[in-house]
């Protein structure tokens, strides 16, 4: 079996500030896991790699022993040097960007800043999150709008007929519409540049639900064309829990409502920002938003390029053996624009579980209480579905276990 992505290289490690790095010829263990685990769920909670973890923890510590000092004096120039460094991860200008702590957090600033009339119409694709359409939909409850979902051709292999599945339910009443970078149940990428170029043709504004694609696809927010991006860091990036980002068009930052209100300014006396809003909303630890840049730095290290084409590989390989030895059917094109370090498979010779929602179904249950591996199995239009995720710590050896484990659990 292959070793371990992150067995492979020289990899470059973020010490402390000023900054200090130091290559090493190997890594034997970037993270550290629970023995015996096969840990295939980066894309439900990515760990951080250990250096970034201390990172957090010594920026935890600089609050403890002077909170005054690093809360009153320093934290907001400390902010700016990452927001600084995160804005140029993601291709855009610092102003457009502001620290939230994940994705369904920003998601719900934008719709506290979204006027819905009686009437008035939220558009979704019908692959998005549920937790993310149950947001929107109370929204629409309570103003008397409702929310409407565009269904897409499956597999996916058309970006043209995926534009045109949604321009097809955008109407005179559409005041938002609410789509995936890279969508979670069936981790498929979805074309949003054009999904976002058909939606400006409309007069619609776009929200895009980013929390994948922060570090597993190239990103250039200002150039997309959305007037909302939502993005996590816990996930693929391998950020600190507690750490995501919102990007605002510029034409969208003076009517934005914070979903918690405090006092919204500067410290330092500065003139104010959007940001503000977002940044002072009571106190709290800053330490994840800080470590942000030690994520970047870790991968940036390693190369994003071939993080990104690695990890793809992995995935795909997990494709076509499960497609091999399981009868899995894809739900994507096989090509790297359509999924990328993440991908979910049909199980159609899995019966599905009555007793979903709830819990998990069984197949998931024995690959963990009898083989220690964490997979998602997730029941999506009446059929069964395997989701795999892989990161720097997996190895062609992961998929050998899961592919046995499958094998014994379905007979």
């Amino acid at each position: 079996a292959k070793r371990p992505i992150h067995d492979q290289f020289a990899v470059r490690v973020y010490l402390s500030r000023p900054r200090m790095f130091l290559m090493l010829a190997q890594l034997p263990d970037a993270w550290t896991f629970e023995p015996g685990v096969t840990f295939l769920n980066h894309g439900s909670f990515g760990p951080s790699p250990d250096v970034v973890r201390r990172a957090r923890e010594r920026y935890s510590d600089e609050l403890e022993r002077q909170p005054m000092d690093f809360i009153v004096r320093r934290m907001e120039d400390r902010l700016d040097v990452a927001a600084a460094k995160l804005a140029e991860f993601v291709g855009a200008k610092p102003q457009n960007l502001a620290f939230i702590p994940n994705a369904t957090c920003a998601m719900n600033v934008v719709i506290a800043s979204t006027e819905l009339n009686p009437g008035g119409e939220v558009l979704f694709t019908d692959q998005e999150y549920g937790a993310v359409v149950r947001a929107w939909g109370r929204l629409c409850g309570r103003v008397g709008a409702r929310t409407v979902l565009a269904h897409l051709p499956s597999p996916a292999e058309s970006a043209d007929a995926i534009v045109a599945a949604i321009q097809e339910r955008i109407t005179s009443r559409t005041r938002m519409l609410v789509v995936s970078h890279v969508t979670s149940q069936t981790a498929t990428v979805f074309p949003v540049e054009a999904i976002c170029r058909a939606a400006r043709q409309a007069g619609v504004p776009v929200c895009i639900d980013g929390p994948h694609a922060l570090a597993m696809r190239p990103l250039q927010l200002d150039s997309i064309g959305c007037d909302y991006y939502c993005a996590s860091g816990h996930k693929w990036l391998s950020a600190p829990f507690g750490s995501g980002a919102l990007y605002v068009a510029p034409r969208r930052q003076s009517a934005l409502v914070p979903s918690i209100t405090s006092w919204g300014r500067s410290l330092s006396g500065r003139e104010g920002r959007w940001q503000d809003e977002l940044h002072w909303f009571g106190t709290y630890d800053p330490a994840p938003y800080l470590a942000m840049v030690d994520a970047i730095e870790f991968l940036e290290g390693f190369g994003l390029d071939r993080f990104r084409r690695e990890t793809h590989a992995l995935a795909r390989e997990a494709r076509e053996r499960l497609i091999r030895s399981a009868h899995a059917e894809p739900l994507t094109a096989d090509s790297d624009e359509w999924y990328g370090s993440m991908v979910t498979l049909r199980l159609p010779r899995v019966a599905t579980s009555s007793s979903w929602p709830g819990k998990p179904h069984p197949l998931q249950v024995a690959l963990w209480e009898q083989h220690r591996i964490e997979a998602p199995v997730v029941q999506w239009k009446d059929q069964l579905h395997i989701r795999i995720s892989c990161h720097l710590y997996n190895s062609s050896a992961d998929i050998d276990r899961l592919i046995e484990a499958v094998a014994s659990c379905v007979k």
